[in-house]
């Protein structure tokens, strides 16, 4: 590798405008900036790289989200890193702390624990056309304020002044940028359209940053809202030994709840002997990895297509789903649970476990909307969300007790790299691009015509509905060294999609979406946004998507050579006329003399008969 480009170092020591210089810098140490920090050195055989995380410790979305209950709804088998198998999973679907473990420990088996700089939250790119290299603005955060939320971080800022969060300001340079930066991080600020929460004397929290210091012991919770989280931590609250004096949840449309994925008795099973077979038995893990690749991409065909096929399995696995519920949860919800959309429209919810827990005394669940807070208390009503237009609307308006509310409405899914500023070539903000050209976009996920040298991971339209999203980071990360490579080594400057490319490819994302259940007016999620614009799921199989990945279409970008690079295309180039040029001066002189053709074909009977003979002696041995 060329040592100017490809190795950390100081510049301008003794000046004002002395700077640090990254060959590649990432944003992030989630899934994504570990699994491309481990393939650097892996594939590369480099370590001159930097993560930033703005958070205090290793896992991303796994180390900030701790609310009770926090689980992968994937089986963890494959949820996990193709080139780090973890063996001894304690369960089909581990808890959060579990995952943040496997990710730090990951971390450390590839020595790249001392590559990641905590608390540094990495607030500008800004690309130097004149040095084809992107200028860095980074903030360093007082130790703990980097796991807030960007508006909490805001007003402590308001309110105390910058010193309060913010250590110092560092401008670095990279020749390489990777965006780390996850979808489920930074969550949803509170509800503007209801009055009252500026009055409340209890205590609000967000499930994305649980407070364990609030103590639930005899209160009376109100739950927002019926995703994921809220599904895991309502079983939680519900437990006896929790004590909680009553939890009662507000719904605005009831999500398809999958069945268990084994029955109690199997994952006993499962959880018993699965970590000794993929320790002990050689192949067995990679078996059941495939197993669950191939289970998860039937998922797709039978769930989120809009072909005769899915048409005709979805329905069938809708009244699986519903059976289940009927099964597990109270009758008095069965209506209010029962689905007015397709399945695989919203992200579903993985196992029963909070369709049982509805059945405990101390949690009611509803659909009247929440209209106001108030000191000690809310207000629900008049109306309901769900189901709509029902005759029987329930307009009476009630004031239940409330001690501590706690918000599961969400995550800033729509917003891509936020609050990350990019700034381009030409001067363009990746943010006033995507304005202009509808929505948050990027050929293959990964991108973007004017932002050469910068790849994003877990990009616009990579998220999946059906399998791990560390296979389809794996692939962008493979994916993207094709292109980091002959950068570090001096060959090229710089690479960057071309424009025609990225917009065919948005417009071939765009219009497959619409043959999906993720087609516009099927339902409300937080993968569209609210003038329609999907930029969150892939329309394709992940088949698809590691074939993309694999054989990158080379004539969708553009190379700016080095003098070096030049010069070795310039010689393989004379090396191919060479070659073609003796094979055909070759070819003619065979023809003019066709007695020494004859010669030739012996000589290669010849040698084909002693090249068959040794092989023979080699295994007669």
């Amino acid at each position: 590798m060329s040592s100017s480009i490809s190795r950390i170092h100081k510049r301008l020591a003794y000046g004002k405008d002395a700077h640090t210089y990254y060959p590649v810098l990432i944003v992030g140490a989630g899934e994504s900036g570990v699994a491309m920090g481990c393939r650097l050195k892996e594939v590369l055989g480099t370590d001159q790289f930097r993560i930033f995380e703005r958070q205090s410790g290793i896992g991303g979305t796994w180390w900030i989200n701790r609310y009770p209950g926090a689980a992968c709804d994937i089986p963890a088998a494959f949820y996990s890193f193709s080139f780090a198998p973890k063996m001894n999973w304690s369960t089909l679907h581990p808890a959060g702390p579990e995952l943040a473990q496997y990710m730090a420990d990951v971390c450390e088996k590839y020595q790249i624990v001392d590559k990641i700089q905590f608390n540094t939250d990495v607030k500008e790119l800004r690309w130097i056309e004149a040095d084809e290299e992107w200028e860095v603005t980074i903030s360093h955060l007082v130790p703990g304020t980097g796991d807030l939320a960007q508006h909490e971080r805001d007003r402590l800022v308001a309110q105390d002044g910058e010193h309060r969060v913010y250590v110092k300001t560092e401008i670095v340079r990279a020749k390489v940028v990777v965006s780390g930066v996850g979808g489920l991080v930074e969550p949803k600020n509170l509800p503007t359209d209801i009055p009252g929460f500026e009055n409340f004397e209890g205590e609000i929290m967000h499930t994305a940053r649980w407070n364990d210091e609030i103590d639930l012991e005899s209160k009376d919770v109100i739950m927002v809202g019926a995703g994921c989280s809220a599904a895991q931590v309502i079983p939680e609250l519900a437990k006896p030994e929790a004590n909680v004096r009553s939890i009662t949840q507000l719904m605005r449309t009831p999500p398809w709840v999958q069945p268990d994925l084994l029955p109690a008795g199997q994952l006993e099973l499962y959880e018993k002997w699965t970590p000794t077979l993929m320790t002990y038995v050689p192949g067995f893990a990679k078996f059941m990895r495939c197993t669950l690749f191939v289970m998860l991409e039937k998922n797709f065909y039978d769930m989120f297509t809009d072909t005769a096929w899915g048409r005709f399995m979805r329905p069938r696995m809708e009244k699986k789903f519903l059976n289940h519920m009927r099964e597990l949860a109270p009758k008095e919800y069965h209506e209010i649970l029962t689905p007015n959309y397709s399945l695989g429209c919203k992200r579903r919810i993985i196992d029963g476990t909070w369709y049982r827990s509805l059945n405990a005394p101390n949690v009611e669940l509803t659909t009247q909307p929440l209209t106001r807070v108030n000191a000690k208390s809310v207000t629900l009503g008049p109306g309901r969300h769900y189901p709509p237009n029902k005759s029987e609307v329930a307009d009476e308006v009630r004031e239940i007790p409330a001690d501590v509310i706690i918000m599961a409405n969400g995550f800033e899914t729509n917003q891509w790299l936020h609050p990350l500023k990019v700034i381009g070539k030409e001067n363009k903000n990746l943010e006033d691009v995507w304005a202009e050209r509808g929505g948050a976009q990027a050929y293959q996920g990964i991108a973007m015509d004017h932002f050469p040298n910068f790849f994003m991971l877990f990009g616009p339209n990579t998220a999946t509905g059906h399998t791990s999203v560390i296979f389809a980071t794996e692939n962008a990360v493979n994916y993207s060294l094709k292109f980091i490579k002959p950068i570090l080594n001096g060959l090229v400057s710089s690479y960057e999609v071309k424009e025609e490319a990225e917009r065919e490819w948005t417009r071939q994302v765009q219009d497959e979406l619409q043959k999906t259940v993720f087609r516009r007016g099927v339902c409300s999620s937080w993968y569209i946004t609210a003038d329609g614009w999907n930029s969150t799921t892939y329309p394709f199989t992940q088949i698809h998507y590691w074939l993309r990945c694999t054989f990158p279409v080379w004539s969708h970008w553009s190379a700016k050579l080095t003098r070096r690079g030049r010069v070795l295309k310039g010689v393989r180039r004379a090396v191919k006329a060479s070659v073609l040029v003796a094979l055909l001066a070759g070819f003619g002189f065979l023809h003019k003399n066709p007695e020494q053709r004859l010669q030739l074909v012996q000589y290669l009977l010849s040698g084909k008969a002693w090249l068959r003979s040794t092989v023979q002696g080699l295994i007669s041995r």
